[in-house]
């Protein structure tokens, strides 16, 4: 087939290619946005028969010849026409690659209203907006931040069992202190944030929680009232039984006054007497 050069002679081969460009790719009328930047290249044979003519005789090699490209303006490469995506609401387009990278980056820093990469741009994206090129789990994870932005701060708090760790709202209709995981079924503190401090109150917890897990133990171990044993040093609790205590690290001692001048349970203690 031939085709006389004209004035309009590269915008139709142009039309022509973003035509075929747009079935792929769901184009549609996004392409006309970004024709400033795109840089056309037509390779043609001359027609020697009709060299003297006003309008000359030209014929495309291949469907090679006929390349569109486009400058990503993020790693600012050229890239194929068929690989880009618009944002919403303005004209700056980049590659695809790029623009997953850019969304799974404002997500790592917990923003998930993601306007345009272009400095004071009004273009935004959204999740069913990108949906053709987002894989699953990125969309889906984009949705849940969403989802749960939507929420106050002080409405929403999360299971503090970190292989749970799920949101919940709380609905404002009474205060809440100790609570049951609907997914884990485990208790814990709703103001301290951790797992129940069986007790204890949440303001001595929140005295003791910053001096660390040892100074949480022994306030546990005063409390219970176990004995160190004074061979290892390691606690030992009692539920009954008399006070001659035998310790896992083979020694004996007096649970009443800790004292390891004891022989047995019938002697009792030496020094206590009990």
């Amino acid at each position: 087939m031939g085709i006389f050069q004209n004035p309009n002679l590269k915008s139709k081969f142009t039309s022509f290619q973003i035509s075929c460009n747009r079935k792929a790719r769901k184009i549609g009328c996004r392409l006309g946005k970004f024709l400033d930047n795109v840089m056309c290249k037509i390779h043609v044979e001359k027609n020697s028969s009709t060299a003297e003519e006003e309008d000359v005789f030209y014929s495309p090699r291949s469907s090679m010849d006929l390349q569109v490209e486009y400058d990503c303006g993020i790693c600012t490469e050229m890239k194929a026409v068929y690989d880009f995506f618009d944002i919403k609401g303005c004209s700056h387009i980049y590659c695809i690659e790029c623009t997953l990278n850019y969304i799974k980056s404002k997500l790592d820093d917990n923003i998930c209203s993601i306007k345009c990469p272009e400095p004071n741009c009004e273009g935004v994206l959204d999740p069913e907006f990108c949906r053709e090129i987002l894989p699953r789990s990125l969309f889906n994870r984009w949705g849940k931040s969403l989802c749960e932005s939507a929420f106050l701060g002080s409405e929403k708090f999360y299971c503090p069992y970190k292989d749970c760790s799920v949101l919940l709202i709380n609905d404002g209709r009474r205060f809440i202190e100790k609570f049951k995981c609907p997914f884990c079924k485990r208790t814990f503190c709703v103001r301290c944030k951790v797992a129940w401090h069986s007790g204890m109150s949440c303001a001595r917890f929140q005295k003791l929680e910053p001096l660390g897990s040892e100074a949480l133990f022994a306030d546990l171990a005063k409390r219970k009232k176990w004995r160190r044993c004074p061979h290892c040093q390691n606690y030992v609790g009692k539920s009954f039984g008399c006070n001659y205590i035998k310790c896992r690290c083979g020694k004996a001692f007096c649970y009443y006054c800790g004292s390891s001048s004891v022989n047995n349970s019938i002697l009792g203690c030496y020094d206590c007497r009990r």
